[in-house]
C-alpha cells in the first residue's frame, strides 16, 4: 500500500483522534478530579513530588451520580422526551418520506430543498422563531382568538409541549432523509406482484414496503434520538423550570456550580447510555452499505 492512499485512510482516525476521542479522555481525567475553587477549577490527577509520582481518583462525582436523584430524573427525563420525540418525528416523517419518493423524478429534488431549506437558517434563530409564535401574544394565539376557537390565549410556551414541537421540528429532517434514501430503492414490481397476487394496497405496504424499509427508519431513529437526548438549547430556551433534561443539567454544573468533575462524570455517563443505540446505527449502516454493494 502506498504512502498516499495509507494517509487518506488514517485522514478519518486522525479526525476522530483529535475532536472526539482526545477531548472524551481530557472529560475522563476531569471526571475523576476534585473540585476547587482554582483556575482550572479542578485538581490534577497526577503529582509527582520528592520523585514520587502520586495518582489520586476521585469516585466521588460517580457515586455522587447515584446517591442523587436529580441526575438520575434527568437521564431518565432525557431518555422519555427523545424517545416521544423520535416517534413524533417517525409518524409524521415516514409518510413525507413516502410521499416524496413515489413523486416523479423531475419533483423530488424541489420536494427535498423544502425539507432541507429550513436548515440553512440558524438553529438558534429558527427556535427563537417559535418563541414569536407560541408565546401568549404571539403568531398562534392571536390567529386562534381571532377565529373565535378559543377566548384566552393558551399556555403553550414553557410546557413540555413546547420542547416536543421545537425537538420534532428540528429534527424532522434527519428523520425524512434516510427514510427516503431508503424507500426510493425499492423495486415497485414487488407492488404489481403482489398487487396480481390479492393483495390490497395497504396489505402490500405493511408486507412488503415497511419490511423493507426498517434499515432506514432505524437510521433516522438514531440520527433523532441520539441529539435530542442531549440537547440544550430547546429546552432551555421553549421549555419551562419542569423540563428537565441531561443538557440544562450539564450547563448547570460546568457554568453555574462550577463543578467540572461533577458535569463530566454525567457527561461520560451519558456517553455509555448512548453506546447501544450508536452501535445499532452503525450496525444497520455496515449492513445497508453491504446490501447495496451486493445490489
Amino acid at each position: 500500500m502506498g504512502w498516499g492512499r495509507r494517509l487518506v485512510t488514517a485522514t478519518p482516525y486522525l479526525w476522530l483522534l483529535l475532536f472526539f476521542l482526545a477531548p472524551f479522555i481530557i472529560v475522563i481525567k476531569i471526571s475523576f478530579a476534585e473540585t476547587l475553587i482554582a483556575q482550572p477549577p479542578f485538581s490534577d490527577l497526577a503529582q509527582y513530588v520528592d520523585d514520587v509520582l502520586t495518582i489520586n481518583l476521585n469516585l466521588f462525582n460517580y457515586i455522587d451520580l447515584y446517591e442523587y436523584d436529580l441526575y438520575l430524573t434527568g437521564y431518565l427525563s432525557s431518555l422519555k422526551i427523545a424517545a416521544i420525540a423520535t416517534g413524533i418525528c417517525l409518524l409524521v416523517g415516514y409518510p413525507v418520506a413516502y410521499a416524496i419518493s413515489r413523486l416523479p423524478e423531475h419533483s423530488r429534488n424541489l420536494a427535498l430543498m423544502l425539507v432541507i431549506l429550513p436548515s440553512w437558517t440558524s438553529f438558534l434563530i429558527r427556535i427563537y422563531a417559535w418563541i414569536g409564535l407560541l408565546k401568549e401574544n404571539g403568531l398562534i394565539n392571536n390567529a386562534l382568538v381571532g377565529i373565535g376557537i378559543i377566548d384566552e390565549p393558551l399556555v403553550l410556551l414553557h410546557t413540555p409541549f413546547a420542547v416536543y414541537l421545537g425537538i420534532v421540528y428540528a429534527y424532522l429532517p434527519f428523520m425524512i432523509l434516510p427514510i427516503y434514501t431508503n424507500l426510493v430503492k425499492h423495486d415497485h414490481r414487488l407492488l404489481e406482484a403482489a398487487a396480481d397476487l390479492g393483495a390490497s394496497p395497504v396489505g402490500a405496504f405493511f408486507k412488503i414496503t415497511l419490511p423493507l424499509s426498517v434499515g432506514g427508519i432505524i437510521a433516522g431513529s438514531m440520527l433523532v434520538f441520539i441529539p435530542a437526548v442531549g440537547e440544550f438549547v430547546i429546552p432551555e430556551l421553549l421549555g419551562g423550570p419542569d423540563t428537565l433534561m441531561i443538557g440544562k443539567l450539564l450547563w448547570n454544573e460546568f457554568f453555574n456550580a462550577r463543578n467540572w468533575p461533577g458535569a463530566s462524570a454525567v457527561a461520560v455517563v451519558m456517553l455509555v447510555l448512548l453506546i447501544v443505540p450508536i452501535t445499532i446505527f452503525q450496525r444497520y449502516q455496515a449492513r445497508e452499505m453491504e446490501e447495496a454493494q451486493r445490489g
